[in-house]
């Protein structure tokens, strides 16, 4: 699969097609404009010419008159406020957009004598209540700034992203719609204008710059948000798509590693119902591998999909017939890399991409004794990556199995390393396991308990405390089993901790 697929990525969506050719059916009375002096003679006389010319008539005028159309485009959308004659400005400067790309050069052009940047005279209109004006212009913007030779840069770029992320996260738009006088519009009306947005999103990260300043804006985790939200199965291929585009360079390989990427296209894998979803996901699972330049990038993007069973996955989908010959390529491809990785994969390597996954399960490695015993330290690598992100997990994780595992691998961690009390302490796991003694989930309160014994240096695991776990009594025999919690200091102000009243 190439990256030609995106250059339609801005088709309009239904709402905006069907409204766009009622548009394009009322025919504005240019002469009512004269009249009133809101608009020259000059300006008349030309958009009255254009609007009427055949494919090659228009390709003529706008050679010899480019400079001429764009400078009326702008005139009329400057001076008349009508809102169904802006829609039918801009769905004009749309389609002649859209009929050669390179007709972008004449606002370029123009833009140039004046001073100012091709996008400036449209970006005002995202501010507009009527959502049909807003989403053309944004279409246009996207189209100018990917088409044009000119790279949109600075507050403009930052604006118009900005607007775009907005527009993502909210799932919600609201303006004129299906419902006048209420200000808001159906659902399905809803879903179809973020598509619309997503759209300009794809066109735009064509262009290798703007996928660098969209992740630099956290674009990554606007997309990763919108696949989560369970949106619809369009929405979900176009952000699919993005990712793909990303992953075309090599460097935002290396920085999508940050945002969890491979478990969120995973589930929707193992969910697809829709051939083009499950092509778009395969074909970023394959740009992860393939465009990332350094093999720990690489290996790290095998184990997180081996991590989130992606090889079984790929082995139900091989026995598939497709008609579309970059499927069968791709899985194919996966499939013999996924494989190669699987050999080479060590116990560490299994525990350390389940650990950035975030889906901790009770796998064998963590209750393996030689697992620990060889690798507690190994933990403390890269400044305690793997630590931040186990304790990390038992701060914000809701999920009590991942909670129960985290603490779990604290005691083994704490057991098996001797400085290990300290370092936890330092990045603030004790207090994080403390809180989960009297967790609703009983597993992990057991877990939570035995840690804490771990934590404050008692030898062995008291049978009492796995008896009383989930009890009123777990309390009571943790405090009979002389745990010395005052031994070492646990808040940052030196203050000891006394076991918890039952």
């Amino acid at each position: 699969m190439d990256i030609r697929g995106a250059v339609d990525a801005a088709v309009p969506t239904n709402i905006i097609a069907a409204k766009a050719a009622e548009v394009r059916a009322n025919k504005v009375n240019w002469q009512s404009y004269l009249q009133g002096q809101m608009i020259s003679s000059e300006d008349c006389e030309f958009i009255k010419k254009f609007e009427v010319a055949g494919s090659e008539d228009k390709q003529a005028i706008l050679t010899k008159e480019g400079h001429q159309c764009a400078k009326t485009f702008l005139n009329l959308m400057a001076h008349i406020s009508k809102e169904q004659t802006v829609q039918y400005i801009l769905t004009l400067i749309d389609d002649t957009l859209q009929e050669n790309h390179q007709r972008v050069n004449i606002f370029f052009d123009y833009a140039k004598k004046t001073k100012n940047t091709a996008w400036s005279y449209f970006l005002p209109m995202l501010n507009r209540q009527d959502l049909f004006t807003v989403h053309m212009a944004a279409r246009i913007i996207a189209k100018l700034a990917a088409w044009g030779r000119d790279l949109m840069e600075g507050s403009d770029l930052n604006y118009y992203f900005n607007w775009i992320k907005t527009q993502l996260s909210s799932q919600k738009l609201h303006g004129t719609g299906a419902e006048p006088g209420t200000g808001t519009i159906s659902p399905s009306e809803s879903s179809q204008y973020v598509q619309c947005v997503a759209g300009c999103l794809q066109l735009m990260l064509r262009v290798n710059e703007y996928r660098f300043a969209w992740v630099e804006a956290d674009g990554v985790n606007c997309i990763t948000a919108v696949l989560s939200n369970k949106c619809g199965f369009q929405l979900q291929y176009q952000m699919i798509f993005c990712v793909w585009l990303l992953a075309f360079s090599p460097q935002l390989c290396e920085q999508l590693r940050r945002y969890n990427v491979v478990p969120a296209l995973s589930d929707i894998l193992q969910e697809s119902v829709k051939e083009k979803v499950t092509r778009i996901i395969l074909a970023a699972f394959r740009n992860l591998l393939e465009k990332s330049s350094e093999r720990e990038t690489r290996q790290e993007y095998a184990l997180a999909m081996i991590q989130c069973k992606v090889l079984k996955q790929l082995e139900n989908l091989d026995q598939q017939k497709y008609d579309d010959e970059d499927i069968t390529d791709d899985i194919k491809f996966l499939l013999e890399r996924l494989g190669e990785s699987v050999q080479d994969l060590s116990s560490f390597d299994e525990y350390s991409s389940e650990l950035k996954s975030g889906r901790l399960e009770w796998s064998p490695v963590h209750k393996s004794e030689k697992f620990w015993r060889e690798n507690a330290v190994r933990l403390n690598e890269k400044n305690y990556e793997l630590l931040k992100i186990l304790t990390r997990l038992l701060e914000v994780s809701d999920d009590p199995q991942v909670i129960a595992v985290a603490a779990h691998d604290v005691g083994e961690y704490v057991r098996h390393y001797p400085r290990g009390k300290r370092v936890i302490e330092q990045l603030g796991g004790k207090q994080l396991v403390m809180n989960h003694m009297h967790h609703e989930d009983q597993l992990v309160r057991y877990n939570a308990l035995l840690a804490v014994q771990k934590l404050m240096g008692v030898p062995g695991e008291a049978v009492a405390v796995q008896r009383a776990a989930g009890s009123s009594r777990g309390c009571t025999e943790l405090n009979s089993a002389k745990l010395s919690f005052s031994s070492e200091p646990l808040r940052s102000n030196g203050s000891s901790f006394s076991a918890p009243d039952c």
